[in-house]
C-alpha cells in the first residue's frame, strides 16, 4: 500500500540549508526533492513546455514510481480554451514522454472564467485525448461547487473517460484572517471554494494549502487525514500535495502527512528516510 504525496515545486530556496543542501547545483534538485517526497506538481510546463532533454534528466533524477502532475500549457487551457490546440498539445505531449510511467497525470487546470455553459468544449477535448495517459482537471467556478445540476454534470463529462476532479482544498487558508505578508497574497490570488472530497477514479488528487504557521497547517489537514485512510482502505492510490502560502516548511509538512497517515495506516509503506541537511527547525 503505497500514499504519494508532494509539494508545489521541487526547489524552493527556503528548503536549501534545511532539509535540501546548500549549495544544490540545479541538475541535483529533483534528486535531493525525490529523497523527501514521492510526486510532485508540474506547475511550470503551464507557463513554457519545457525541452526533451531537460524532462530526460527529470526522469535521470527520479525512481520509476515518482509521480509528476505536469500541468497542461497555458495557450491549451487559457487563451485558446481547449479548442483549436493540436500544436501546443502535441508538442507538450511530446516533451513529455521520457518521463514515461513517471506521468501519474496531466493535469488540465482550467480559470475561473470557465462556466457550465463551456462543458460541452471540455467533453470533446476530453475525447479526442490519447489514451496512453490518465487526465486530471481542476475547475474554479462556484457553481460546480453550488449547483448540485452542474456538479453531477461535470462528473459525467470526467467520468466518460475516466478523468479525475482534482480537489483543490483552501478551507483552512480562508477560515482566519491572514497573518503574513505570503498569506495576504495568496488571499488575492488562490480560490474560495467550498471543500469537496469525492473520489471519481482510483487515484484521487487533492491540492492542500494551510498557513504559514506550521501547526495550524496540521490541524487544518485533520479532515485529509481521515479521507485519506479511506480512500486507501478501500485500494484507491491518492496523491497530496501539501502547500503553504510561503511554502518554506512544505517539504517537511508533506512528508508529515505521509507520517500522519502511517500512523493509522502502518500497512502504508514509508517514504524514505532522508539525511537532513542541516539544524532541523521544524517539529
Amino acid at each position: 500500500m503505497k500514499l504519494h504525496v508532494g509539494c508545489a515545486m521541487w526547489t524552493h530556496a527556503a528548503w536549501q540549508g534545511r532539509q535540501l543542501p546548500n549549495p544544490l547545483p540545479p541538475r541535483d534538485r529533483l534528486r535531493s526533492y525525490a529523497a523527501w517526497c514521492n510526486a510532485v506538481e508540474g506547475n511550470t510546463t503551464f507557463y513554457a513546455t519545457p525541452s526533451r532533454e531537460t524532462v530526460e534528466s527529470w526522469a535521470k533524477q527520479t525512481p520509476d514510481d515518482f509521480r509528476f502532475l505536469p500541468k497542461l500549457p497555458k495557450p491549451v487551457t487559457h487563451e485558446r480554451r481547449l479548442t483549436e490546440v493540436d500544436a501546443p498539445l502535441s508538442g507538450f505531449l511530446s516533451a513529455i514522454e521520457p518521463l514515461g510511467p513517471r506521468t501519474h497525470a496531466l493535469w488540465i487546470q482550467l480559470p475561473p472564467s470557465f462556466v457550465p455553459g463551456d462543458l460541452d468544449a471540455l467533453a470533446t477535448f476530453l475525447r479526442r485525448l490519447p489514451r496512453a495517459h490518465r487526465y486530471a482537471v481542476e475547475v474554479r467556478h462556484r457553481a460546480f461547487f453550488e449547483d448540485e445540476r452542474w456538479e453531477r454534470r461535470l462528473e459525467d463529462v470526467l467520468g466518460e473517460v475516466g478523468a479525475e476532479w482534482v480537489t483543490f482544498d483552501t478551507t483552512v487558508l480562508f477560515e482566519t484572517a491572514p497573518t503574513t505578508e505570503a498569506e495576504r497574497e495568496a488571499w488575492r490570488k488562490k480560490p474560495r471554494l467550498p471543500r469537496r472530497s469525492r473520489a471519481l477514479t482510483d487515484y484521487p488528487i487533492v491540492r492542500y494549502i494551510g498557513r504559514d504557521d506550521a501547526e495550524r497547517t496540521v490541524e487544518g489537514w485533520q479532515h485529509w487525514i481521515d479521507t485519506v485512510v479511506d480512500w486507501l482502505r478501500e485500494g484507491r492510490s491518492p496523491t497530496v500535495f501539501v502547500h503553504t502560502p510561503d511554502n518554506d516548511d512544505a517539504l517537511a509538512l508533506a512528508h508529515r502527512f505521509h507520517d500522519d497517515v502511517r500512523a493509522r495506516l502502518p500497512e502504508v509503506e514509508p517514504l524514505p528516510e532522508p539525511v537532513p541537511a542541516g539544524p532541523l527547525t521544524l517539529f
